[in-house]
């Protein structure tokens, strides 16, 4: 008998799509419907959730990919992740009078990437036209969509503040003066518009490449820079610092970048091996936990254990606390990720994960970085006293902090997409007059403190959370994977994946298994505040472990059954068999295939 799953295990050999959103799946799956390939799907339902989503998502946000291209027979990173403005420097914000970077406002934007990211995927690797993709999202934009509870409640409780400090928000966010209701359906025509406009500037030129490059250079290079860069000039806002700020963000500064294609960081952890972004995300965090854990065995563990939620947990503090200290844009630092990965780096590592959690932030010492390491560690401290990090809090789950989506999709040719967009919220910044979005707020997880790989510096990358998964199985690429939830992400992914490869669950099933994080290390997102030894468990998996874990020296927070996560994934088999699955958690995101 098949173990019950909240939903089935979506099977097909079509094609099969899943994201954070019922409409964007469907979205994506017509376009497949259409003869669209995984790239096509995956950017027209992309514009979508920056619709559906917008708490989560906008058009001033940004996206990494990792992909995998039947025809070109490699897995890839679309690095769509904008750098810091030229006059982002820590000379400008501390003489501000700040110490760290807002989670909202001006200050903290940074060049807006997703754009060109999807109009990267779709000329590089898809089939379709700039109108094709761009479609559905002015559909749902200009003819309206579903709200969603918690974007109605985000609303609702920013509405004074709206209204008072950042008033092109208050306009379009609560047209008439009140916020949209629940399931109400809410336009958004400004943004519709700015789409419309951007199809008519591509179809001016001919052929499908042509067209893309158009729109590309019509955000960057044309109507929407010039309305960012205009608004800018004079624009002062209240941000989270408690004091109104100009940004620094420029027309120049978007007209002279462009999203890249990049080599992935890989693992190899028993027969698969796992795809992520390079360290100008956390996605290597992921790659560092299974390096630990390869010495253990996690097959001999029940999958819903406290000897699992434990050594999992001490793990990801191990390697958390390395991407404190390591972890920047490689094109700005040196970053040791090879050692990082190392058989005997974390052979070591693995002898400091005991019976006890652990409670001390314990960065590993890698030869050369011992002022980095130290200078880290100290800056930590110093901010520790004064409250502002290691201050007990679990304001990550609040309806007013952003997050983030995600999207799965596999071919009847066997492309693959794993991407997290995220960003540009609409909490995050004022909406730009004339363009229906708002700017991303990502340079918070720059610090003001000089000589870190995370230092702010102009046309440095943020290092970001978002981090997207593929997997290879025997060489095969096979598993497609996500999640939102900032610095969760790698956490809640770890679990699926080892329950998934070790226990021989389906997707819906390793899915649907109760979920767990730690908020141990500093947080990525301001105010920067972590919980040493705090865990976070759902209810579900049952007193008797959470009451075990308490034994063994873990802070236990519990969630609510069915709160914690947001996976999607999909996968092909060897024998072209597609499969796809989406959590039940939020009951919004959804898996379709045939």
């Amino acid at each position: 008998m098949t173990d019950f799953t909240t939903r089935p295990e979506i099977l097909g050999t079509f094609g099969v799509f899943t994201s954070t959103h019922w409409i964007a799946s469907a979205v994506g799956m017509s376009i497949l419907e259409k003869g669209g390939n995984a790239f096509d799907a995956a950017v027209a339902a992309g514009f979508v959730l920056q619709v559906v989503e917008p708490h989560l998502c906008g058009p001033g946000g940004d996206m990494p990919a990792v992909i995998y291209s039947k025809k070109k027979d490699k897995v890839e990173v679309i690095c769509a992740q904008g750098p810091a403005p030229a006059g982002a420097t820590i000379e400008h914000y501390t003489a501000e009078g700040l110490t760290l970077i807002p989670g909202d406002g001006l200050l903290s934007t940074v060049i807006p990437g997703a754009f060109d990211g999807w109009m990267l995927m779709l000329r590089d690797y898809g089939t379709m036209s700039v109108r094709e993709v761009l479609e559905p999202a002015i559909y749902y934009a200009e003819h309206g969509h579903p709200v969603l509870e918690r974007v109605s409640n985000t609303i609702k409780g920013l509405a004074p503040f709206f209204e008072k400090e950042w008033p092109t928000s208050y306009a379009t966010w609560l047209p008439g003066g009140a916020a949209p209701e629940p399931l109400s359906n809410f336009r958004n025509p400004v943004l519709a518009e700015t789409w419309k406009r951007i199809i008519a500037e591509a179809e001016a030129k001919s052929g499908r490449e042509e067209q893309v490059e158009a729109a590309r250079d019509a955000f960057y290079r044309g109507f929407v820079a010039e309305a960012i860069d205009t608004y800018l000039q004079d624009a002062e806002v209240m941000d989270a610092s408690g004091s109104r700020h100009k940004g620094v963000l420029t027309a120049d500064d978007m007209a002279n970048w462009r999203a890249t294609i990049e080599a992935p960081q890989t693992y190899d952890y028993h027969d698969w091996t796992i795809a992520k972004t390079p360290a100008w995300g956390q996605g290597p965090v992921l790659l560092q936990s299974l390096a630990l854990l390869k010495g253990f065995d996690i097959g001999a563990m029940d999958p819903t254990g406290p000897d699992f939620v434990h050594t999992v947990v001490e793990a990801m503090k191990l390697a958390f606390a390395d991407r404190e200290v390591y972890y920047g844009d490689p094109e700005f630092a040196q970053v040791p990720t090879e050692y990082l990965l190392s058989d005997n780096y974390n052979n070591d590592r693995r002898k400091l994960i005991g019976a006890e959690a652990s409670h001390e932030l314990r960065p590993g010492k890698v030869p050369g970085y011992d002022h980095q390491h130290d200078l880290t560690l100290a800056m930590l401290s110093e901010m520790s006293g004064t409250g502002t990090v290691y201050e007990p809090t679990m304001s990550h789950l609040s309806e007013k902090r952003g997050d983030t989506v995600h999207i799965d999709v596999i071919d009847r040719w066997g492309n693959m997409v794993s991407t997290t967009p995220s960003g540009g919220w609409l909490q995050s910044s004022p909406i730009v007059p004339g363009l229906g979005f708002a700017l991303n707020s990502r340079a918070q997880m720059f610090w003001l403190k000089p000589g870190l790989p995370t230092s702010l510096a102009p046309g440095k990358r943020p290092r970001t959370t978002l981090t997207p998964s593929l997997a290879l199985h025997e060489g095969r690429p096979t598993l497609a994977f996500g999640t939102p939830g900032g610095d969760q992400q790698d956490q809640w992914q770890l679990p699926f994946f080892l329950r998934y490869v070790h226990h021989k669950s389906n997707l819906q099933a390793a899915i649907d298994m109760p979920l767990f994080h730690t908020s141990h290390f500093p947080g990525s997102f301001y105010p920067r505040t972590s919980s040493p030894g705090e865990i976070m468990v759902e209810s579900n998996i049952g007193t008797e472990v959470l009451d075990e874990l308490r034994r063994r020296g873990h802070k236990v927070t519990v969630a609510d059954p069915w709160t914690v996560g947001r996976l999607t994934a999909a996968r092909r088999d060897k024998d072209g068999l597609l499969r796809a699955a989406a959590t039940p958690r939020l009951m919004q995101a959804y898996a379709i295939g045939r």
